[in-house]
């Protein structure tokens, strides 16, 4: 299984790709959701590496993927900046994912 890197940022890309993951830089929301559909139909790739700011553009999207997909495993990371999710992050998707607040 193969690791695929979607990113908004040229250098998380190079960094990723020094890793030997390859990847796509894009910076819309078709581009993004044209990229994940493309992913998906790779049996390919078992891991999909998302930026924080790639996420925020097809949250809804991304979210729906997680929950009713297995294959590839979306995982959201930051960029060189850091991230830019409180500290809450981790209980927001319990939330968001199963409907129960801890």
């Amino acid at each position: 299984m193969r690791t695929f890197l979607i990113s908004d940022n040229k250098d998380t890309w190079v960094g990723m790709r020094l890793c030997g993951v390859d990847g796509v830089i894009v910076h819309s929301r078709k581009e993004v959701l044209d990229q994940i559909n493309l992913v998906f139909k790779d049996d390919s790739i078992g891991l999909l590496l998302l930026t924080e700011k790639i996420v925020d553009l097809a949250k809804d999207e991304v979210m729906e993927y997680k929950l009713k997909k297995a294959i590839p495993m979306i995982i959201e990371i930051p960029d060189r900046h850091g991230t830019t999710r409180s500290g809450d992050a981790i209980s927001q998707y319990i939330r968001d994912s199963v409907g129960i607040k801890i």
